[in-house]
């Protein structure tokens, strides 16, 4: 028989990932804390026994490949939604197709990939069968279900977490879709070790991408015959660039930008300055990048390092003046900054104690010392009356209360000793042993 060309076989028109798809829990690679012998999902699906549930997780960790192995082998009526095409009475009449068949013994999977897409109208439409059992809801999300997928839905499936595939599943996927009569079993492929695991490590975690970068160096091999050989100089051109891991509105975005200011706050100076690239690599405006650093210095750093905010302000005019990629440079000096400066938060807890006090009391009234008086009767009802100037008293302080009555004594601010804050609390003992000798 004739072998076909690589070019004009029929399979170069499928993608390699979709024609090497695990078709068996036996098959699939990866998630052994829920697949490995023993573990909840596997006892679910092989002794059919399998609910609503979602799969959440990032790109090309094998969500749907599982949902698709869970109906070959409970032997369901498998029915895949989109968001797109899906309206409310397209749901409900597949819905009642499903009520329909469970008369009959048949029981009905509804596959909703990325489910976060569906709007709160088109998951409602799906809540009375989930909660009858006319149907088997399976979605898969890369989004938190918490804050995608409707509390009522949700509550009523079970969240299977997929991690990112390891260098070494990646490594057997690829390995196995070389030898796969459906994959390249067909050809002699020519690659080492090294540039496998080299593939392996630029997919970072994604079954999919490594499996696209597999296809494209063996079309763009050295092809001699039924043989393919995959040279280190053509793969580095395919794989020079790395896809990061980053979505600018989704959960990952908060992820990183939550592990930037906490790793200045806990002064890790290379963390900060390693989530710091990851965010601009990935493409995050750089002035959201400056307005949270701005933010920082007062909440984290604060009075211990008076010159933080300054520092913070001009970084971010500088990255209005100049913008991406210049910018760069300056946000990896404010980081650093800020990552060794001093600690303090008692500036941002200063405003969380006075607002507690604000919600817990009745809003008392400016005392009339303190009260300004441009009108002879602001004056005559006592505006202004007995207010002490203190910049003409001895030492700069007076007696005269500023505080409402009801709340007089009660302390907001209390200083901590790290860097420049403790001339404050110096400076903040003084005032309160003058008082205690004057009032």
């Amino acid at each position: 028989m004739e072998q076909g060309s690589l070019f004009s076989n029929r399979k170069s028109t499928t993608p390699l990932a979709s024609r090497v798809r695990p078709k068996t829990i036996g098959d699939f690679v990866g998630q052994e804390q829920l697949l490995g012998q023993g573990k909840i999902l596997r006892e679910i699906i092989e002794q059919d026994q399998v609910s609503s549930m979602i799969f959440w997780g990032p790109p090309g960790v094998g969500k749907t490949t599982l949902a698709e192995i869970i109906a070959r082998q409970t032997k369901t009526n498998f029915i895949t939604v989109s968001a797109v095409n899906s309206g409310i009475k397209k749901i409900k009449d597949l819905m009642e197709e499903a009520e329909t068949n469970r008369d009959y013994g048949e029981k009905t999977i509804i596959f909703v990939d990325e489910i976060h897409r569906f709007n709160k109208a088109q998951q409602d439409a799906f809540l009375p069968y989930v909660e009858q059992g006319s149907i088997i809801l399976i979605g898969t999300t890369t989004e938190n279900p918490s804050f995608e997928v409707n509390s009522a839905l949700l509550s009523r499936c079970k969240v299977f977490v997929l991690k990112e595939l390891t260098v070494s599943d990646i490594v057997e996927l690829l390995k196995r879709a070389i030898k796969n009569p459906d994959g390249f079993g067909d050809y002699q492929i020519t690659i080492d070790d090294d540039a496998i695991e080299a593939i392996a490590r630029f997919a970072n975690g994604d079954a999919r991408n490594a499996l696209n970068t597999l296809e494209m160096a063996v079309l763009n091999g050295e092809k001699d015959g039924n043989s393919i050989s995959i040279t280190t100089e053509a793969l580095e051109q395919i794989i020079n660039k790395k896809s990061l891991l980053y979505d600018k509105s989704g959960e990952e975005h908060y992820n990183i930008i939550s592990a930037l200011h906490k790793s200045m706050r806990n002064s890790d100076v290379n963390a900060a300055i390693y989530w710091l690239a990851r965010m601009l690599e990935g493409g995050e405006d750089p002035l959201y990048v400056a307005r949270r650093l701005v933010r920082f210095a007062s909440e984290d750093v604060g009075l211990a390092d008076t010159n933080a905010l300054n520092v913070a302000v001009n970084v971010f005019q500088a990255c209005q003046f100049l913008g991406m990629p210049e910018c760069d440079v300056h946000l990896t000096e404010l980081v650093i900054y800020l990552s060794l400066a001093p600690k303090s938060n008692a500036v941002y807890k200063a405003r969380l104690n006075v607002e507690q006090d604000i919600k817990d009391s009745v809003n008392e009234p400016v005392p009339l010392q303190v009260r300004n008086a441009p009108t002879n009767l602001m004056k005559d009802l006592g505006y202004g009356k007995d207010y002490q100037y203190a910049h003409e008293q001895e030492d700069k302080l007076s007696t005269m209360k500023t505080m409402p009555p009801s709340l007089e004594g009660h302390e907001y601010y209390f200083p901590t000793e790290e860097g420049k804050e403790d001339r404050f609390k110096k400076q903040l003992e003084y005032i309160k042993k003058w008082h205690e000798e004057h009032d």
